[in-house]
């Protein structure tokens, strides 16, 4: 019970402390997760964020529950995502009302722009985070240009590039592993 309490209390944390959306989240989310609490590693993280995007839902939400499912069953990946969404079901219940009435004062567009380049800057740092564990040598390096480049040049579903991705990572392993054979 105190390890789901735990649990809870530090994707409620989480939840509370993000501005911006499920991407924002996920250098606070790594800190807790795999630098804190160790329920994870940089590898695993990276994958359940790259899994939490294909999958239907929020990013956030879904690794939340990824996480929770890892670390202690079914039961646990309830209780993530319930602390992971928790704060902003109250957050958004009380502003509900009141931000139609404000929305439009300078100082609260003023406070929207702030933040949003607050938003930027925390999702710059995630992708420099997961390109440390992910973009390892060569080989990552081809597969993310390509699906850099696919990205800019075509309107595909994420869902597209992820598989791609897998795809060109087995087979790019395996053309080199067969290379290495006949060495």
């Amino acid at each position: 019970m105190n390890q789901l309490l735990e649990m809870y209390l530090t994707f409620a944390k989480v939840g509370v402390m993000t501005f911006g959306g499920g991407y924002a989240m996920l250098p606070i989310l790594q800190r807790e997760v795999v630098e804190n609490k160790h329920w994870a590693t940089e590898e695993e993280i990276a994958d359940y964020f790259a899994i939490g995007q294909c999958t239907p839902g929020v990013i956030a939400v879904n690794t939340a529950t990824f996480i929770g499912k890892k670390y202690a069953g079914n039961l646990g990946g309830v209780v993530t995502t319930l602390g992971v969404v928790t704060p902003s079901i109250i957050i958004i219940t009380l502003l509900a009302g009141l931000i139609t009435n404000f929305a439009d004062l300078p100082v609260v567009k003023s406070a929207f722009a702030g933040i949003r380049v607050c938003v930027c800057v925390l999702i710059l740092n995630s992708v420099l985070k997961l390109w440390k564990s992910a973009v390892k040598d060569r080989l990552t390096l081809a597969i993310f240009a390509a699906v850099l480049a696919c990205s800019v040049l075509f309107d595909w579903s994420p869902v597209v590039f992820v598989l791609a991705a897998g795809l060109l990572g087995v087979g790019l392993v395996l053309v080199s592993a067969r290379k290495e054979g006949k060495q």
